[in-house]
């Protein structure tokens, strides 16, 4: 989370006065860290474990099908060493047009005077676009049945980059940020051509009467409402270094292990290509979100901005969407579901709403105190007592493996 500041002070006007009596000062050119590759590399070797023994060991895939997996795990690996070469480029780049912004979980210490670059979530969003649309050369023909709606993906979420970029540069109002999603999903409700159903989750089935419902019409409607929340979701659940950014790796792991899970299991081509689809954006997504993670995770040397956000969230609605697994996508979605509840009766206007719901930060002991602001952030500091930052965002975290976990195990 960052309080931005688009341009340098006016001749006339005097900087802030720092928080503290330190007599650290903002630096003009920041060096951006060296990332955190080696740590990132080693955490997703054992993450990916189990995704390979159910690819190469546990289920009979057909070979054709686990050779385009493949195809696009190496892709998606360039994707990963590009996003982290082209991270520090980019970063001079958006600090010359005053994109920036400082780090407010460490104001009152000399890291809480430098300009942190923001918005390099368009980084990690144009190299998943050129990854995604390079691997239909290795996978589609002209006439595929599928291709039509694997460019309307690309379509909604290539909207959606640019809009979450537009609001990072024009700071739009919340009551505006709610309806772009719902524009950006329009190429792919345009172009969507499946089935209306929806697979209910086996705890669930005794309740409702059936394993599939239709919905008929308001399916779309459901489509688009996805896609709203799967955003606005990821966006307001943050505020402290390797959250949005880690929270969505979680959840981009768990949706890999659930589509090979389901291939495994059925009998229907089609279902098996619509899972197929799925891991086509996920692996790309997974591999470029890493690269991110290198240089976001604690003490961020970069921030996602909304432009990360938006990419992300709109990527795992669409192929939580044209998976058709999208009740199970909510499931993983839960903490950001509590997140969001906690929040209506801020965003709603009914109790005033800060414009950082963020914890309150001590610079002598660097601990992080919940405040009464309705976020999982700050009741987790409640319950759990100060923390540091980062030791805060494993606890969030290990909270998310846990409910992924428990999705799959539905």
């Amino acid at each position: 989370m960052a309080v931005r500041r688009r341009g340098p002070p006016s001749p006339t006007t005097a900087p802030p006065p720092p928080t503290t009596t330190t007599t650290a000062q903002p630096t003009t050119d920041p060096q951006i860290t060296p990332p955190n590759a080696t740590k990132i590399i080693i955490f997703s070797l054992i993450a990916f474990v189990p995704y390979l023994y159910l690819l190469f060991y546990h289920y009979r895939i057909e070979n054709e099908l686990r050779k385009s997996v493949l195809i696009n795990a190496v892709l998606s690996f360039g994707g990963f060493l590009v996003t982290l070469v082209m991270i520090p480029v980019a970063s001079r780049y958006v600090l010359r047009r005053n994109l920036f912004g400082f780090d407010i979980n460490k104001r009152g210490t000399p890291q809480g005077l430098i300009k942190v670059p923001e918005s390099l979530g368009i980084v990690v969003g144009i190299v998943f676009l050129v990854v995604a649309i390079l691997f239909q050369y290795f996978n589609f023909t002209a006439d595929s049945m599928w291709l039509v709606e694997y460019n309307a993906a690309l379509a909604s979420v290539c909207f959606m980059i640019l809009l979450g970029f537009v609001d990072d540069v024009l700071d739009i109002p919340w009551r505006v940020k709610l309806v772009l999603p719902s524009i950006a999903a329009l190429p792919l409700l345009m172009a969507y051509a499946g089935h209306t159903t929806i697979m209910i989750p086996k705890p669930l089935v005794q309740y409702i009467g059936t394993e599939i419902l239709d919905l008929g019409w308001i399916y779309k409607l459901y489509m688009g409402l996805l896609a709203v929340f799967c955003t606005n979701s990821i966006n307001i659940h943050a505020g402290i270094n390797g959250l949005e950014v880690g929270q969505t790796v979680v959840i981009a792991f768990a949706i890999l292990i659930h589509n090979i899970m389901q291939i495994g299991v059925s009998t229907n081509p089609e279902t098996k290509q619509a899972h197929a689809f799925s891991i086509y954006l996920v692996q790309p997504l997974i591999a470029t979100s890493l690269g991110l993670l290198s240089y976001n995770w604690y003490p961020s040397s970069v921030f996602v901005g909304d432009t990360y956000t938006y990419f992300a969230g709109m990527t795992m609605a669409v192929v939580g969407i044209l998976g058709h697994y999208s009740e199970t996508l909510l499931i993983f979605f839960l903490p950001q579901i509590i997140n969001f509840l906690l929040s209506v009766p801020q965003l709603a206007g009914i109790i005033p709403c800060p414009r950082h719901r963020l914890p309150k930060y001590d610079p002598q002991t660097g601990l992080l105190t919940g405040t009464k602001d309705g976020t999982l952030v700050n009741v987790s500091l409640r319950i759990f007592g100060r923390r540091t930052e980062k030791s805060l965002c494993i606890i969030l975290l290990i909270l998310q493996i846990t409910i992924v976990q428990f999705g799959l195990a539905c």
